[in-house]
């Protein structure tokens, strides 16, 4: 379990994830890069969207961080995942601020095969999110 007080409570969040406890975490001013998405999405509301939608697409009984770098108020976490039998491989790198709640989250994802499912499966859950 890491040191940082944020990225402890993003663990704890991962696997029992509430909105509630996403709206905790975020600054109102935060920010979220999509790896599908060309514009930074703005504000707790959209971010708060995109993480609990990207909880429900990837966090399955595969997805798992392997890796974790702190520096700071900057975390890099490794995760793996697999969805309809596309092996997937990401970071979600996340900025903390002062009073240690997320202000900006980037996830990466690789290889191409695994962004187009992404793309797609995070379409449809967005579009049913409202």
């Amino acid at each position: 379990m890491s040191k940082h007080p944020g990225v402890a409570a993003w663990h704890a969040y991962i696997g029992n994830e509430t909105p509630e406890a996403l709206d905790a975490m975020l600054a109102d001013d935060a920010v979220f890069h999509s790896p599908v998405v060309h514009t930074p999405q703005v504000g707790k509301a959209i971010v708060s969207k995109y993480l609990l939608s990207a909880a429900k697409v990837l966090n399955g009984d595969h997805f798992a961080y392997v890796r974790e770098l702190v520096d700071g108020d900057n975390a890099l976490l490794e995760f793996v995942s697999e969805i309809d039998g596309i092996k997937i491989n990401g970071i979600d790198l996340i900025r903390f601020d002062e009073n240690g709640k997320i202000i900006d989250f980037k996830v990466m994802v690789r290889p191409i095969k695994a962004v187009n499912k992404l793309w797609e499966m995070m379409a449809a859950q967005l579009q049913a999110a409202g």
